[in-house]
């Protein structure tokens, strides 16, 4: 085993184009990955193979070379921009002599340092659980002597079992205080479902802006960042509308493309929020050149959780970070929305940061919920539902 340090890691971090060339913005985005863990990346490694080689993943040369630059480097942790499997990872650890992390335990140790409420720590736990779950297999060898004759025989299939029971006790533990949790939440939202108060989501791509344009539009303090995965826990707060009309705005955690399953199934409370939505916000980063893929990558987990046929505005936020818009054949406006979306629904152009575009947003929420069939009418104005959006406001619906 090797021991975690207790200030940054020096890192290599590794990427290869499997299949097809690696492409510079992931190796980015992933190198934002490594620092938002508090990493401080010394090399990268690129490439491309056609498989992964069944051993080591990268195949021996590559790993050579890793090994080479972790020596020259001197990093004590070697990250991977791909999914390892447990055997490729102790192979690798046995041959570099560092410690070797794969995507999925990259990003769990980011939500572990990010999650701030009980219901979040316990959804961390859980899914950093069931990850080692999957990393026990064969992992006490040097104890295993079942087969090596008199004098050798030692307890490794007894330790590992041990191991196996402790693990699934404690996944069964989390998994009843995090029950209760969620039955507290589906309280909550009872509550918030007997008013005629409509929920919007605010979903999107990590570090989209959705914390920023959350505040800017219900004047909350959430906690805002340069970084991805800035805010895990899910916070609601009210929504003024035009015409003194009100809802309730739900700000959720951010998605990345190859989001770990362990964190889709533990998250099934967050994720909640987004699929009893009325109207979800999907905010994007319009100064990002990979946008058209990450709104793909945000509607395919849109589906996968089950919230893909709610109600959505694209919300192309950032406009103040790029010199002009490219709207296919619409006319390029320095903020406001429009009808005008491939499949017909309504896109927003606005800055969180100043303030540009928020009423013709919140107008085109007004809309949108308007023409979305089974949604609460949106409060009008002597509704006794004051009592909820104190609530809201207090954080005491999260």
């Amino acid at each position: 085993m090797f021991e975690r340090p207790r200030s940054g890691e020096r890192a290599i971090l590794v990427r290869l184009g499997v299949g097809s060339p690696a492409s510079q913005q992931d190796m980015e985005e992933f190198t934002a990955l490594a620092v938002s863990a508090g990493a401080i990346p010394v090399a990268t490694v690129g490439g491309n193979r056609q498989r992964p080689d069944p051993r080591l993943f990268v195949g021996s040369g590559k790993a050579e070379q890793i090994r080479a630059l972790a020596a020259q480097h001197e990093a004590e942790v070697v990250l991977f921009d791909h999914p390892l499997k447990p055997s490729q990872e102790r192979n690798l650890e046995a041959l570099i002599e560092r410690r070797v992390l794969d995507r999925s335990g990259l990003i769990l140790d980011i939500f572990a340092q990010r999650a701030r409420s009980f219901e979040g720590k316990l959804e961390v736990e859980l899914a950093q659980l069931r990850h080692l779950a999957t990393r026990l297999v064969r992992g006490w060898t040097h104890l295993e002597r079942q087969k090596g004759g008199i004098g050798l025989r030692g307890p490794g299939e007894t330790q590992l079992e041990t191991d196996r029971r402790l693990l699934a006790n404690r996944i069964r533990t989390v998994s009843r205080r995090l029950e209760k949790v969620q039955r507290q939440r589906d309280t909550s939202r009872k509550a918030r479902r007997g008013v005629p108060v409509p929920t919007v989501a605010l979903v999107g791509y990590t570090n989209a802006g959705k914390s920023t344009l959350f505040n800017a539009l219900t004047g909350a303090g959430a906690y805002v960042a340069d970084q991805l995965f800035a805010t895990l826990d899910p916070t609601v707060r009210r929504l003024p509308l035009p015409a003194g009309q009100a809802a309730v705005l739900a700000d959720t955690v951010g998605f990345v493309r190859d989001l770990p399953h362990e964190l889709v199934a533990a998250f099934r409370s967050t994720l909640q929020e987004t699929r009893d939505a009325a109207l979800l916000l999907h905010v994007i980063d319009a100064s990002d050149p990979q946008r058209l893929e990450r709104i793909d990558q945000v509607n395919g987990l849109l589906e996968s959780i089950g919230a893909g046929e709610i109600p959505q505005i694209e919300v192309f936020n950032k406009i103040d970070r790029i010199d002009g818009l490219d709207r296919g054949n619409e006319s390029a406006q320095a903020e406001g929305a429009d009808p005008g979306r491939r499949d017909g629904a309504t896109r927003a152009w606005v800055s969180a940061a100043q303030g540009r575009g928020l009423e013709a947003l919140r107008t085109a929420i007004v809309d949108a919920l308007a023409m979305t069939p089974g949604a609460p009418e949106i409060t009008p104005p002597g509704v006794p539902t004051e009592s909820i959006y104190r609530a809201a406001d207090s954080g005491q619906l999260q």
